[in-house]
């Protein structure tokens, strides 16, 4: 049996992690797709990014599969997915799986939304969402 923790980590051994200031700087040059994964009461509780799209981890692989009759059409990109969470750990097993579809444009924060909020980056607050 293999615990999360080793999942997660065996997943950041095959995808790009990227630290949130780079994440923020190519969000706002606008050359990547923000995906929040968290669920809708961590939004409501916490805020959200500008321009994120909201995927609910349970519905990522319907919502990205272009052949699925769930797909959402925003998450049809040539821009890099990049996906988080509250901390990176659902993030993580997210881009490893968007991998295992055949995604090669994805990665996820380093720290999700957590370290996002740590550094200061524009977040837009639950009163506002």
């Amino acid at each position: 049996m293999k615990t999360v923790k080793q999942l997660v980590d065996q997943a950041l051994t095959e995808i790009e992690t990227l630290p949130v200031e780079l994440a923020q700087k190519l969000a706002a040059q606008g050359e990547i797709q923000l995906v929040d994964l968290r669920d809708i009461r961590e939004l409501k509780r916490e805020g959200k990014i500008g321009g994120a799209v909201h995927v609910p981890r349970g519905m990522l692989e319907f919502w990205i599969d272009p052949e699925s009759p769930y797909h959402k059409p925003e998450l049809a990109t040539d821009k890099k997915l990049v996906f988080f969470c509250a901390a990176g750990w659902r993030s993580a097993l997210a881009t490893k799986t968007a991998r295992d579809m055949g995604f090669e444009n994805v990665a996820h924060i380093d720290g999700g939304f957590g370290a996002w909020r740590d550094v200061k980056a524009p977040i837009i607050s639950p009163e506002s969402s």
